[in-house]
């Protein structure tokens, strides 16, 4: 039996080593398996008192002797499932905890907290960091590229923040494509304001919140995510895009859109 497959499933080194005894030897005492592994007297003992409340292995007595045996290989996935729950968990506790403990690093490293993700799975991460935020959100936001580059993640993005109640405000590049994406748009899910697309070009999806700025590029070339916890950064971000915020159009006055650039023409017919 290949035990990189206790490994790769969540065991430790030692917990694979008697396991994978008891699954190839039958039921064993813990003084057979202390002579027949590399493992010393204690360690077995607490190896087998973790594969017990796993649940992955059995105990009875015989002749007052206790003898261990393997559980059927289908306690196996009850174990995988326990521990995609527990993960699920510790994800959810990290989250909520991370400002905080950004926050008391910043404090002994003397300088800005700064994050650095690459391609689509990194600004995944830096998108939905800003759910732990206390505060409303700020983008500017290059709705085309948000579409193309991350769809469906966006989609389950803004159903976890309207959840958790957090608003948020977007200037967004007048282009053919936001106003034709936004032209439904419920404004209860963020409110929009426009501005010019030639004097003022959005290429990134920046968020402002919670003391952090955020940048999300969309290219070809390379997808690079970047958060940066500063509060000096953050407030002189916020000031500049409350000035952009009061110059810019309200959303209601979209036009009629135009096809998208990543739309392909449609031919007239002859």
């Amino acid at each position: 039996m290949d035990k990189n497959i206790f490994l790769q499933l969540g065991l430790s080194p030692n917990e694979t080593i008697v396991y994978d005894f008891l699954l190839t030897s039958g039921e064993s005492s813990a003084g057979l398996i202390i002579k027949k592994t590399p493992l010393k007297r204690g360690v077995v003992y607490n190896v087998l008192k973790s594969l017990l409340e796993k649940e992955l292995i059995n105990q009875k007595k015989s002749n007052r002797v206790a003898l261990f045996l393997p559980a059927h290989p289908q306690k196996l996935w009850n174990f995988i499932e326990a521990t995609e729950k527990k993960l699920n968990e510790s994800e959810k506790i990290l989250m909520a905890n991370m400002p905080n403990l950004i926050s008391s690093f910043n404090l002994i490293s003397d300088r800005p907290g700064i994050r650095m993700y690459e391609g689509r799975d990194g600004i995944v991460k830096v998108l939905n960091d800003s759910l732990t935020t206390k505060t409303e959100i700020l983008t500017y936001a290059d709705i085309e590229g948000m579409d193309k580059y991350l769809g469906e993640e966006n989609d389950k993005y803004v159903e976890k923040r309207i959840k958790l109640g957090i608003k948020k405000r977007g200037v967004v590049a007048n282009t053919p494509f936001a106003r034709k994406y936004l032209k439904n748009y419920d404004e209860n899910v963020t409110k929009i304001r426009l501005i010019d697309e030639k004097k003022f070009p959005l290429s990134l999806e920046m968020e402002i919140y919670d003391n952090k700025v955020s940048f999300m590029t969309f290219s070809e070339k390379k997808i690079i995510g970047v958060i940066i916890e500063n509060e000096e950064i953050y407030q002189t971000q916020k000031s500049i895009f409350e000035m952009i915020w009061e110059n810019a159009t309200p959303s209601k006055k979209i036009i009629t859109p135009k096809p998208s650039r990543f739309e392909a023409p449609v031919l007239e017919a002859k």
